[in-house]
């Protein structure tokens, strides 16, 4: 097992500093509040921190709008805070990823602000333009019914100028061999700093080249081909996860066997999961797991259920979607541009714990690596009257007390209001309570974490989609190293029974399991997984 692949037995906990902890009572949450709060990851059992942008920016977008790829935000702390941070995660044996937004800048960053001024600007080519009004600026649009076109006309510059996402982000030109080099000496700085890689956002437009002149052709994939290359050579295991959601035709152009990307976010699992989940049958997961293709060499498919983006449903036919949106978000303020759910898990899935724990087990017991959403743990909620993304990302929910315990700053002076009333509210939902209670979500989401890291078949080892016979049940067989783990999941809301028969196993000893099947049995005897209910066996010995 190579130290340099440890990303394959990892459990990435993905958080935005901003929403995580206030050390300081300014009302927004810092590295100084992270760092202190990193107790709480070491318990939940993650080895792996995902950081949203922190970098300076005017924040129209959550921090994807940067100002300075070198720097914190004033309102996270200084560069020294982040080093602290990194110091206090090492010392529990945690690795830390960062968001790499390079596809565009803050049209506030001194690069574009130059661009602007004249075609002589050394950072003139750094973005993409036309001096003439594109066709179709219209098409091609990320967030329909919020985003008016991917291009805008810039008066200063008399030309206009690419953006794929809002106009704020003017599109960075990869395609100019000093935006490359640039790139690169963005990671490596980050890299000096001990980060063990990062998770580059939008891959799929970063590698567009649309700035190529005079209609010339390039390798679109040798960008990340440099990317990785450059990486290895920086800092061993150090891994690139990418945003990109692409139908599987597409992988290996972006694994390339583990020589680009280390990860892929598997959005087309993602959605059938939700589908699956919809309908009370696992079909249709099976399905996309049959026809999935192998992440190849070292690469690896990194599986999550909510993330800090909308619930993409874009590669669904309009009736899937239109079922899952019956499901899950039956009010149209809950969906977002026309594609997605802007929920968080717990009342998406209408609070019910037996669906909220086979379905956080479900995505640990996926064959690839776990990426969690904070606050997932607890069962956190959203916050609907806030605008399209926002809605999940309100602050981490530490007590009953005020603010949460997120801030000791007044309600008012809180960046972002901490919902308090409801079922999902602090007051109800909240880290302490959760601690003291056995038989909490949290202390189940870290009973799985513990299971999912004991048992490196899954994400090591080759799986298998099980015949149980009925598609009531998802079963799935991994087997790596002579160690063999199944996993079994109920999807529907009654109880299923049915004998479990594998080849050559004679013996089951339960590794995880809900409230049954916790003593082990023979090969052939029948299995009852109650309604949503789960369970993980080890087959045959001990794992050597």
């Amino acid at each position: 097992m190579s130290a340099n692949l440890w990303y394959k037995n990892a459990v990435i906990y993905c958080l935005d500093v901003e929403s995580f902890m206030d050390l300081d009572g300014d009302g927004v949450g810092d590295f100084a509040g992270l760092a202190d709060r990193l107790d709480h990851l070491e318990r939940l059992g993650v080895n792996c921190i995902w950081l949203n942008p922190f970098y300076p920016s005017p924040n129209r977008d959550n921090g994807y709008d940067i100002t300075d790829y070198y720097g914190v935000d004033p309102r996270y702390g200084t560069l020294g805070d982040f080093v602290e941070f990194m110091h206090a995660a090492a010392d529990r044996g945690m690795r830390v990823i960062i968001d790499l937004v390079v596809n565009h800048t803050s049209v506030d960053h001194p690069w574009f602000q130059s661009a602007r001024q004249s075609e002589d600007s050394p950072f003139r080519d750094w973005y993409v333009w036309s001096k003439e009004k594109p066709a179709n600026i219209t098409e091609g649009v990320v967030f329909p019914g919020v985003q008016e076109a991917i291009w805008t006309h810039d008066r200063k510059a008399g030309a206009w100028y690419l953006h794929r996402f809002y106009k704020h982000q003017p599109d960075l030109n990869v395609a100019n061999p000093q935006v490359r080099v640039e790139i690169l000496k963005i990671m490596g700085f980050w890299l000096a700093l001990g980060v063990s890689g990062f998770r580059i956002d939008a891959v799929p437009f970063l590698i567009e080249d649309m700035g190529l002149p005079n209609g010339g052709t390039q390798d679109p994939f040798s960008l990340l081909t440099e990317m990785k290359e450059f990486l290895s050579w920086r800092r061993a295991g150090a891994v690139l996860l990418a945003e990109a959601n692409i139908e599987y035709e597409l992988a290996e152009d972006y694994f390339d066997g583990g020589d680009r990307m280390n990860m892929i976010f598997d959005f087309p699992l993602n959605q059938t999961l939700f589908l699956s989940l919809a309908r009370r049958t696992a079909s249709p997961l099976r399905q996309t797991l049959m026809h999935r293709p192998g992440s190849a060499g070292m690469g690896q498919w990194a599986s999550f259920l909510r993330n800090h983006d909308e619930l993409d449903l874009a590669r669904l036919t309009k009736a899937e979607r239109g079922e899952i949106f019956t499901a899950f978000a039956p009010d149209p303020g809950m969906q977002l541009y026309n594609r997605g759910i802007r929920r968080r898990l717990a009342p998406m899935l209408g609070n019910d714990q037996d669906l909220i724990r086979m379905a956080q087990s479900l995505m640990f017991a996926l064959p690839g690596t776990p990426v969690m959403w904070y606050g997932e743990e607890i069962g956190m909620g959203e916050d609907l009257s806030l605008s399209e993304r926002e809605a999940v990302r309100t602050p981490m929910q530490w007590n009953d007390q005020r603010n949460g315990g997120f801030s000791a700053a007044e309600r008012d002076a809180v960046f972002r209001q901490v919902p308090a009333d409801g079922p999902n509210g602090h007051r109800h939902i909240n880290v302490a309570e959760q601690i003291s209670n056995p038989d909490s979500l949290l202390h189940a989401v870290a009973s799985m974490i513990a299971a999912r890291r004991s048992a490196p078949e899954i994400g090591w080892g080759e799986f298998e989609v099980v015949d149980l016979g009925t598609d009531d049940v998802l079963a799935l067989s991994y087997r790596w190293r002579g160690g063999h783990v199944v996993t079994l999941h109920n999807f529907t809301d009654k109880a299923v029974t049915f004998p479990i028969e594998i080849d050559g196993i004679e013996r089951f000893v339960p590794l995880l399991s809900d409230a049954h099947n916790r003593e082990p049995f023979s090969g052939g005897t029948k299995i009852t997984l109650p309604r949503f209910g789960y369970c993980w066996l080890r087959c045959g010995a001990e794992r050597r």
